[in-house]
């Protein structure tokens, strides 16, 4: 069976569509896989060093401030499909799988014009363009969240959850006197997040908690550098850009500071970790807060905006990690969320799709 998978951008739209691809070739380990992407995105490189061949579009997001270069975006799509369309006569996939994205778009378009079967999967609360866009020509809907009828159509519909990485859960905990808060804002970080903590930084430090802080390598250096300069280092405190050892640092802590990116909020519900989301406002459609409120309403994590991050975040994150009932209870919520092996349940809707065709 050959599958062509396409999506990407960000990491929320690339690590999915490579564990989908990993398990594709757990089932079937006869499976050809192809992905296709947008050139000069994260994909380009990611796809490749997880071993799969990719080809690259000319594609580009629609310029919202300045209608007029739309132009050339709408031709650069165009050319897009047309580039895809080759590809598929080359390739003849049995099945197409969009997770979102530029690339996305162009890809599962064309697919369904040629007779294709798609499979979307939709990793947000609140549905993204391009998905709402392709939802008629699909055949299945993978989605992580309750009620996305407001999106989709009902008897597409298929509640898998978000694929996470595979090796998450088999991180160690190291015995530690000191709870642990870990602050992550994603691999380019987070600067409402980063300046609240460097803000307040000093009232963790009394707190007698160890603190691992993942500045993103966007802000790593100049948040290094005040930190030095205020004389703030400790053996409490570890800064870095970014955490290579995930696994064994979401296993360490005991509370997490994270946006609501649909990855991150599948990663926390899997591992049952206590949460505080400050939900990114640089998103389309603000759906990082519709995602952080589908925990909320549940009492599974608790919810710090944006706009109130420089006053909040830390005397929240500082109560709530000296409160063990209300960590429990949060772990206890949380978790009923989780929705374990993601990847291979949609694998295993994909290759329905393509022994049904």
């Amino acid at each position: 069976m050959r599958f062509l998978i396409s999506g990407g951008g960000t990491g929320g739209h690339i690590f999915p569509a490579i564990s989908i691809a990993n398990a594709l070739k757990e089932l079937d380990p006869e499976a050809e896989i192809l992905f296709v992407g947008a050139l000069g995105r994260m994909e380009m490189e990611r796809v490749p060093q997880a071993g799969y061949q990719i080809v690259g579009l000319p594609v580009r997001g629609f310029n919202r401030a300045q209608p007029w270069k739309n132009i050339s975006v709408m031709a650069d799509l165009v050319k897009s499909i047309h580039q895809v369309r080759a590809v598929i006569r080359t390739f003849r996939p049995d099945v197409a799988v969009g997770v979102g994205g530029y690339a996305s778009g162009a890809a599962m378009w064309a697919a369904a014009q040629m007779g294709i079967p798609i499979l979307l999967q939709e990793q947000n609360g609140f549905a993204g363009v391009t998905n709402k866009i392709l939802r008629n020509k699909a055949s299945k809907i993978c989605v992580a969240y309750e009620g996305m009828e407001r999106f989709f159509p009902a008897d597409k519909l298929i509640l898998t959850g978000n694929p996470v990485r595979q090796n998450l859960t088999l991180g160690h905990r190291n015995p530690s006197p000191r709870k642990t808060l870990l602050i992550i804002g994603g691999s380019l970080g987070a600067r409402t997040i980063n300046e609240a903590i460097f803000a307040n930084l000093n009232d963790l430090l009394k707190a007698d908690i160890h603190v691992v802080w993942q500045t993103g390598k966007t802000y790593f250096d100049s948040i290094l550098a005040r930190v030095q300069q205020a004389n703030l280092l400790s053996q409490q405190l570890e800064i870095l850009p970014f955490l290579a050892d995930m696994p064994d640092r979401y296993a360490q802590a005991d509370l997490v500071i994270s946006r609501a990116g649909a990855s991150s909020i599948s990663e926390l519900c899997l591992l049952g970790k206590p949460a505080i989301l400050v939900p990114s406002p640089n998103v389309a459609e603000d759906h990082q807060t519709h995602n952080a409120m589908a925990l909320v309403r549940k009492d599974a994590a608790v919810l710090v905006t944006d706009a109130q991050a420089s006053l909040q975040l830390v005397p929240t994150a500082l109560a709530l990690i000296a409160d063990d009932q209300r960590l429990d209870q949060l772990h206890r919520a949380i978790l009923t969320l989780a929705q374990p092996d993601s990847a291979r349940r949609i694998a295993q809707e994909v290759i329905r799709l393509a022994q049904h065709k």
